[in-house]
């Protein structure tokens, strides 16, 4: 199997519904997952493009859903199942959807 272009670690780490951090799964991460893996397949981007990972946490518990994208070595924040179609494209294009790349700042809050 030939190495993808990019990698999207998508946190799928769970905590407790008190826990003061919250988490991903809890905010969508697992439907955010599967829709992405589904929507990378259907456009034929799946095999070369990317491949979707579950992650334990990524130190982002204040922006979760959090997705990392490698080698690119960014942060999307605060995703929904409605942002996928975005990523999608985003990733047949080879650009960035910018409104939901993590600031430096928000990256610090972690």
């Amino acid at each position: 199997m030939p190495q993808r272009q990019r990698y999207l670690f998508v946190c799928i780490n769970q905590r407790e519904d008190n826990h003061p951090k919250g988490s991903c799964t809890a905010r969508g991460s697992e439907e955010v997952r599967v829709a992405l893996k589904e929507q990378l397949a259907a456009r034929g981007l799946a095999k070369l493009q990317a491949r979707v990972c579950a992650s334990s946490c990524l130190d982002q518990c204040s922006s979760g859903v959090c997705i990392l994208v490698e080698p690119d070595h960014f942060f999307y924040g605060r995703v929904t199942a409605a942002d996928v179609p975005e990523i999608v494209a985003g990733i047949a294009s080879g650009q960035r959807v910018e409104r939901l790349v993590l600031s430096a700042d928000d990256l610090a809050a972690g």
